[in-house]
């Protein structure tokens, strides 16, 4: 089942404002969210809407508990699922911190009968997961693409990869793909880590290699404020526009506010955990067949729809 989850978060009555009292059952359920520390920008913004979830969906589904735990690293968050299993969760949902450390830990979960929901990185074994939630980056890449061939039309593109994974695979061969037939030519390419040090040290070198680039794909929200920054100390005046992607409430706020360097973004939401566990609440208190997969749509955000991606309060 692949859908646009928030079409399926409102038909399905998901919105924890929507669940109330008189609509939910009253049901004892107890579910266990693990998740990785806000090691980074986009880890910031996953803690922040899974504690604002867990708070709406108590409120909104009687007898409901959610218990959410967050992990610095594989190991911390495999102790951490022996603490949940301790609790006795009904339900586990969860965000990897990686597939190779997380795998085994959850399959032990699974076989006492909890109802298990995966989250972006996906599990080694997919045969373990009920419901599977996680953005669309086949998509994440050919909607940044096409938004190359829309407004540049024409000129010299660096791209900036993040590790090497499915993920960042998928999104940069769709990118290219997005970019074939037209005048947009990649000069270069290169891994920064999705990391904000590391893509300004990358932008470095790409600046004193090519003398003339006409924008860059950042791919990601955090290594875009390390290339802006790298151009500024350049003083560099070639460079028409940088797009990341993810929807850091900053980037958005450019996009907000016109500036031209930052025109536009791709979403890419930590907001997806929310997504998750309204999904999962939904399964113990609607009688609407929740099991499968939901892939969030790739949405191009512009200076007409970023109000609607900007969340001030959110850490990322």
């Amino acid at each position: 089942m692949k859908a646009t989850v928030l079409k399926i978060a409102v038909a399905a009555g998901l919105m924890a404002g929507v669940a109330t009292g008189a609509m939910a059952q009253q049901k004892n359920v107890t579910i266990g969210v693990s998740i990785p520390a806000a090691t980074h920008g986009w880890t910031g913004g996953v803690v922040y809407h899974a504690q604002e979830t867990a708070k709406q969906l108590e409120k909104g589904y009687p007898g409901l508990k959610v218990i959410v735990k967050t992990s610095p690293d594989g190991a911390a968050q495999a102790n951490a699922l022996d603490d949940l299993t301790s609790q006795k969760v009904d339900a586990l949902v969860v965000l990897p911190f990686n597939s190779d450390e997380l795998t085994n830990p959850v399959r032990e979960i699974k076989k006492r009968g909890t109802l298990i929901t995966v989250v972006d990185r996906g599990l080694k074994d997919p045969s373990i997961q009920d419901i599977y939630v996680a953005g669309n980056n086949p998509e994440f890449g050919r909607v940044a693409g096409k938004y190359f061939v829309d407004n540049l039309k024409q000129g010299n593109v660096v791209v900036f990869r993040g590790i090497p994974t499915v993920i960042d695979e998928e999104r940069v061969t769709n990118f290219e793909k997005a970019l074939e037939g037209s005048g947009v030519k990649v000069i270069d390419k290169q891994y920064a880590n999705w990391n904000r040090d590391d893509a300004f040290k990358v932008m470095q070198d790409f600046l004193s290699k090519h003398p003339k680039i006409d924008a860059v794909w950042a791919s990601d929200d955090d290594m875009a404020l390390g290339i802006m920054e790298a151009i500024r100390q350049a003083k560099r005046e070639d460079i028409k526009f940088v797009l990341g992607g993810a929807g850091m409430k900053d980037m958005i706020k450019k996009v907000m506010d016109g500036d031209k360097m930052i025109p536009a973004d791709v979403s890419y939401p930590p907001s997806m955990i929310s997504t998750a566990m309204g999904v999962t609440a939904a399964h113990f208190y609607t009688n609407a067949p929740m099991r499968g997969t939901y892939v969030l749509n790739a949405q191009l955000i512009t200076k007409d729809n970023a109000k609607e991606h900007y969340f001030p309060n959110s850490p990322f």
